[in-house]
C-alpha cells in the first residue's frame, strides 16, 4: 500500500468494499484523508430531535419522516457535512456481540455473496467470499461492552478492560463518500487488551449501534490506515440467517 502525508493522514489504495458496507459508486482504489481531530463527549450530548405540533397534519408528519430517513440514507452511504458529527458514548456500542466469521466460515453468508454478486455485479460470489474472508477474519468471536469496560473473548479466554474517549477521525474517500472512526484508549495496560479500539458503523452522532466493525491495535494513527481487516459484529441474540438477511438489506 502506497501511503503519502499531507495534513494529517493520507492513506492510497483503500478498497471501495471497506467494512463490507460502502456503496457501490465508489471507486476500486481510493483515498483517505484524516480530517477531524479528537474530541471529548459532551455529557448528555444527543442528536437534537426534531419537534411536530399536535397541530401537523399526517401528511406533513409523513413528509418529515420521509425526508429523515433520506438523510439517515445519506448518512449511512457516507455523505454528510463534518458540522453533523457529534461525539459519541461507549454506550452507544453496550451490549453482547457476536463475530459474523463462523457463519462465513460455515456457509451461512454464501447466500449474501450471491446476492451481491447478482446484484453488485462487481465480483463473482467466490471473489465476495474471499474478499470478506480476510476483512471478517477474527480470533475474537465475542465482544461484551457494559459501561466504560470491554471484554474480549479470544481462544476460550476474557480480557476485560476500561476504555475512555478519544475522539474521532473523519475519513475522506476519493468517491466523495466519507466515514467516521470512533476510538476509544484503554485506561490502564492490561494482558491481552489493545491500547485503541476504533468503531464505524455508519453513523455519525450518538445512536445505538446495531452492527460495527472494529479495529485495534497498539498505534492510534497508524491503525487508521486500516483497509483490509475489519471484524464485523452483530448482536449475539441473532442466528446467521437473520444476520444474512440484515447484510442483503443493506
Amino acid at each position: 500500500m502506497k501511503i503519502s502525508f499531507a495534513k494529517g493522514v493520507s492513506i492510497l489504495a483503500i478498497s471501495s468494499l471497506l467494512a463490507g458496507c460502502q456503496t457501490s459508486g465508489s471507486s476500486e482504489s481510493e483515498s483517505v484523508n484524516v480530517t477531524a481531530s479528537s474530541s471529548s463527549v459532551v455529557e448528555g450530548s444527543s442528536e437534537t430531535q426534531e419537534q411536530t405540533s399536535e397541530s401537523h397534519t399526517h401528511e406533513s408528519e409523513h413528509d418529515h419522516s420521509h425526508a429523515h430517513d433520506e438523510e439517515t440514507e445519506r448518512i449511512y452511504k457516507g455523505y454528510f457535512e463534518d458540522s453533523q458529527v457529534k461525539d459519541r458514548p461507549l454506550s452507544d456500542w453496550e451490549g453482547d456481540w457476536q463475530s459474523v466469521y463462523p457463519y462465513l466460515q460455515d456457509g451461512t453468508l454464501n447466500e449474501v455473496f450471491a446476492y451481491k454478486a447478482k446484484h453488485k455485479g462487481d465480483m463473482t460470489a467466490e471473489k465476495y467470499k474471499e474478499y470478506y474472508n480476510e476483512g471478517y477474519q477474527t480470533d475474537v468471536d465475542r465482544i461484551v461492552i457494559q459501561e466504560d469496560t470491554v471484554t474480549f473473548f479470544k481462544n476460550g479466554n476474557e480480557y476485560s478492560g476500561e476504555y475512555f474517549y478519544d475522539g474521532y477521525e473523519i475519513l475522506t474517500y476519493d468517491a466523495g463518500n466519507r466515514g467516521v472512526r470512533y476510538i476509544f484508549k484503554l485506561a490502564e495496560e492490561a494482558k491481552g487488551l489493545p491500547d485503541y479500539i476504533q468503531f464505524s458503523d455508519h453513523r455519525i452522532y450518538p445512536n445505538e449501534a446495531d452492527h460495527y466493525h472494529l479495529y485495534w491495535g497498539d498505534d492510534r494513527k497508524a491503525l487508521l490506515k486500516e483497509v483490509l481487516h475489519w471484524p464485523t459484529y452483530y448482536p449475539s441474540e441473532m442466528d446467521g440467517h437473520d444476520i444474512a438477511h440484515e447484510m442483503m438489506a443493506h
